[in-house]
């Protein structure tokens, strides 16, 4: 993609002694807007933080580097082109970058429009295949199902690195309640609408189990509306944005009444608190599980679990959401568990939702370091409360041949409280 250079771009003249450019991409897709690019003033700060641009050193696998193409391509200097698409997949829209600059771009947004840009340019199979996937299967919970109980057949036919990561069963017949009291001699603190996620609930269905529990057993009453689906947050993510926009709407109905919409995934969270900017009309007062959790009131102990857990902070929720001391405090309530913090635990693990399929080579090498961090701190679990990140780090510490548990926290709080109660 050559920007500036001694090739002009397709479609630019010269008038006089200045390059008169083409118009700028603008056909029916979002596009980088004006106003938040501008907002980078390319300091460089964001770089050591970046994940791609420590493993390559290369300033276009940079967010400065890549805010530099998107200009280009917004002023109409240049074309989404395979160059342009190659840059902007290779980011794993971690959003360290974010939090360490002083504009404050919010280079999330801009990687999501970048994305649409390039959907146009990919092959016809990569199309389709994604499709299928964004279009077609996420926005329906019946065709989750039935992804889940197909697995075993195709496991067989995946490659090697998505059959590394995807669990060997999924949780095809599994139903949540839709309804769950309060339980008995708690105070009514309202109604809690759980979102059971499509990744989530097929594959680690256990952990929305133990989300209603523990919210019951704080004074919720805990209901799964029937209407929910795919929050959107991968459409959104790999330049889907017309169907998360959808889904976006399709969950303002699902969830319209609640009090709370609890979400116990952190990309999904993370996704849904920006439902207003991405469309209009249907916020939801949505909270991260780990912020309901912390935020309550004093409480005696949970039964002891004599345990050493490393806690792993996924981005969505580091980044996103600010989400640190939560997750922290929440099990520091657990009596004789000890919290133990991961080397390096604010750099990204690799998985970013479907990098470890689309980019298996990065995303090896940043699972397989967060893998060995892990292993390092000589804990028998680590906590994650994020399931591209559980996958993740189940794989690699696997792979490594780590016996380490992988959970949620909110399943060690669960697993203490039922036994205190028995």
């Amino acid at each position: 993609m050559e920007i500036l250079g001694t090739e002009l771009p397709d479609g630019a003249r010269f008038v006089g002694a200045t390059v008169e450019a083409p118009p700028a991409w603008r056909p029916n897709r979002d596009s980088p807007s004006d106003a938040d690019l501008s907002l980078c003033v390319a300091c460089g700060l964001c770089l050591p933080h970046c994940p791609t641009y420590r493993l390559t050193g290369e300033e276009p696998q940079s967010p400065r580097g890549r805010i530099t193409a998107m200009r280009a391509v917004e002023d109409g200097l240049a074309q989404p082109d395979p160059r342009f698409a190659e840059f902007m997949d290779a980011c794993l829209v971690c959003r360290a970058c974010e939090t360490v600059c002083p504009s404050h771009v919010p280079f999330g947004r801009l990687m999501e429009a970048a994305r649409e840009q390039i959907e146009p340019i990919r092959t016809r199979r990569a199309r389709l295949a994604r499709w299928i996937g964004f279009h077609w299967i996420l926005p329906h919970p019946s065709l989750v199902r039935a992804s889940a109980a197909l697995q075993p057949v195709a496991r067989p036919f995946m490659p090697r690195h998505v059959r590394s990561l995807v669990p060997r069963r999924g949780h095809p017949l599994a139903r949540l309640p839709r309804v769950t009291r309060p339980a008995p001699g708690t105070t009514p603190r309202g109604t809690a609408a759980l979102l059971a996620g499509c990744v989530q609930d097929r594959w680690f269905h256990e952990v929305n189990l133990a989300t209603i529990r523990v919210l019951a057993r704080r004074g919720w009453r805990v209901t799964v509306p029937r209407r929910q689906a795919c929050c959107g947050a991968l459409g959104a993510h790999n330049g889907r944005l017309g169907v998360a926009r959808r889904l976006a709407r399709r969950a303002r109905h699902a969830f319209d009444g609640a009090d709370l919409v609890v979400v116990n995934a952190a990309g999904c969270s993370a996704h849904m608190k920006t439902y207003g900017e991405l469309e209009p009309g249907t916020e939801l007062p949505v909270r991260d599980l780990m912020e309901v959790l912390a935020d309550e009131e004093a409480r005696p102990p949970a039964a002891s679990l004599d345990l050493a857990v490393a806690y792993h902070d996924a981005c969505h929720a580091l980044r996103a959401q600010a989400i640190h001391r939560q997750p922290r405090d929440v099990l520091a309530r657990i009596s004789e568990l000890r919290v133990v913090e991961v080397p390096d635990g604010d750099r990204c693990c690799g998985a970013a939702g479907l990098h470890g399929v689309t980019a298996p080579e990065a995303s090896g090498e940043l699972g397989r370091a967060k893998a060995e961090a892990v292993a390092a701190t000589g804990a028998t679990v680590v906590a994650s409360a994020n399931p591209g990140c559980s996958m993740q780090l189940l794989s690699w510490l696997r792979q490594l041949g780590h016996d380490v548990e992988v959970v949620h926290p909110v399943e060690l709080l669960d697993r203490a409280e039922r036994a205190a109660a028995r």
